[in-house]
């Protein structure tokens, strides 16, 4: 752990000093790409969150899911497809442009979105995917967005999810006013987390009682917060952190100045804070509750990122040193090892090299 941190809280900010991520090349976006298409068609093992009424429930992960199959569930399978058309957008000279084109063709057909919309508005369902899948269907539903300013065939990828992205983000507006207590755990549920992704898609988008909402539910459960108790992190399966998520949702919703303030409030004291800058030990990337670890390294990565420009200046450094500490001890585990991990951890390694600080991605 390092043996000193600067005062965390001082309002002193200098972004001119604050190197910009380097751009994301043709050859990263090609590892992460085939990593994705060879995700998205193992269709076994596959884990399903999945409510039976009868036997006629008991069908295969294809049957039930025929755009968000493989890469192990459902959840994983969204975030994947946005892994796959963030490197179509931001590598368009990849060798594997085709096969991303293919498989998109295949995958988000209308019919196949159709069958996506049934099921979530089965009986029971009203709940599946919420808040994580929620946040990451958003999350692709904008980038889809971004790619079809870029590349005319994305226009029909779209346009086949927009239903289904517009009926999440209906289910999502109905939720936030029900929620009375954020969940902060650095799991799945998380609520924060889920709210930028959903934050990202109501900008792009354009969904401005979305982005109202998120806005209004962030300044209620965290506008309040206070010396964040950081050395109670992390949990030992965590693959995010509660804090950092926080401070990354209110940071998309406050002007500079008021997220000085807020920060100055909320910072953990320095030797608290140093729990953050130091990547996390993880003792077995083959078990698929302890490599979540490696996703927490990669998305305290993402968070230092997008939060760095809007830090105290004394923190500048420390914090940029600790992204490049995080990304080395977890990027290989993104794109290599048992699938445990690869399934998922490419996603979270994409956010921290390419999403910008304001929400609007890089490319």
């Amino acid at each position: 752990m390092p043996s000193a941190v600067p005062h965390a809280a001082s309002r002193s900010t200098q972004v001119a000093d604050v190197p910009a991520a380097p751009a994301f090349t043709p050859e990263q976006g090609e590892r992460f790409a085939r990593v994705a298409l060879s995700n998205l068609a193992i269709e076994y093992p596959h884990q399903l969150q999945h409510l039976l009424a009868s036997d006629a429930d008991a069908r295969t992960p294809r049957a039930l899911h025929p755009v968000f199959w493989g890469s192990y569930d459902w959840h994983s399978s969204v975030h994947m497809h946005w892994t796959l058309a963030r490197c179509l957008r931001l590598a368009r000279e990849m060798p594997s442009v085709a096969r991303a084109v293919a498989h998109f063709d295949a995958r988000l057909l209308p019919a196949h979105v159709d069958a996506e919309l049934a099921y979530l508005r089965g009986a029971g369902r009203a709940s599946f995917e919420r808040p994580y899948g929620w946040g990451w269907l958003l999350k692709l539903q904008a980038e889809l967005e971004l790619l079809a300013r870029q590349r005319e065939s994305a226009r029909r990828w779209r346009d086949a999810l927009a239903p289904l992205a517009d009926d999440v983000a209906v289910r999502l507006l109905a939720y936030l006013p029900r929620l009375d207590y954020p969940v902060r755990a650095g799991t799945h549920g998380n609520t924060a987390f889920a709210l930028i992704l959903a934050l990202d898609y109501a900008r792009i988008a354009q969904h401005r009682a979305l982005a109202r909402s998120v806005a209004e539910r962030a300044q209620t459960w965290f506008g309040r917060d206070r010396r964040y108790p950081a050395d109670y992190e992390p949990g030992g399966d965590d693959f995010l952190s509660g804090g950092l998520v926080e401070a990354v949702l209110v940071r998309r919703t406050l002007d500079d100045g008021r997220f000085a303030e807020w920060w100055e409030a909320f910072a953990p004291p320095p030797e608290a804070l140093a729990r953050w800058l130091t990547p996390v030990r993880v003792v077995d990337a083959r078990d698929p509750k302890i490599v979540h670890l490696h996703g927490l390294n990669l998305s305290r990565a993402w968070c230092w990122r997008v939060l760095l420009r809007s830090l105290p200046a004394a923190l500048h450094d420390p914090v940029s040193r600790a992204i490049e500490a995080h990304l080395a001890a977890s990027g290989a585990a993104a794109v290599e090892g048992n699938f445990v991990g690869t399934h998922w951890l490419a996603s979270f390694a994409l956010l921290a090299l390419t999403d910008a600080p304001s929400g609007e991605q890089n490319g």
